[in-house]
């Protein structure tokens, strides 16, 4: 590869790691080519962008931001993985993709600028939608106050009846 193409691909990969806060950087080990197309048509599908990289050009490409864990894991045959947004749904067909591949692993990440290790990857594809995970943290928000509302609202209740009763009888 000439020097001038290097520059050109470390650029267009340095853009792709601005553009993209989380990713995952995966070894595809003696992936046929057939099954290397359904992976991207997948990805593609979904809004997602999959690069085949060169370790040397994706290191040089590493914005300072990216957490420097990262970088041991830039080793072997290397892809990477990018989500603009929803990266648990990423995690999700990644995993669900490499049980049915058997060829695909995981070797790391960066989720929302924060480093995950390739055993914390089953976890993360494990979890719900982040409008799912909201909505649950809204619940247990509310929760108690609902609570105390009805603890309230019961004497009150409770004496109006009480006095509803009274007029009846008069």
């Amino acid at each position: 590869m000439k020097r001038e193409t290097k520059l050109k691909t470390a650029e267009r990969l340095a853009d792709q790691f601005k553009a993209h806060d989380s990713f995952f950087l995966l070894e595809f080990n003696k992936m046929p080519v057939a099954q290397a197309g359904e992976l991207r048509k997948l990805l593609r599908k979904n809004a997602y962008a999959f690069k085949v990289v060169k370790n040397r050009l994706a290191l040089r490409a590493l914005p300072a931001t990216i957490p420097a864990d990262v970088k041991p894991f830039f080793v072997r045959p290397s892809a990477i993985a990018f989500a603009d947004h929803n990266p648990i749904e990423l995690a999700r067909i990644l995993r669900e993709f490499a049980a049915q591949a058997k060829t695909l692993t995981v070797k790391a990440g960066v989720v929302e600028g924060v480093f995950l290790p390739a055993d914390r990857f089953a976890d993360l594809s494990k979890l719900g939608s982040r409008r799912d995970l909201l909505s649950r943290f809204g619940f247990l928000l509310a929760y108690p106050l609902r609570k105390f509302q009805t603890t309230w609202q019961a004497p009150l209740s409770g004496f109006g009846r009480l006095l509803s009763q009274l007029k009846n009888q008069k």
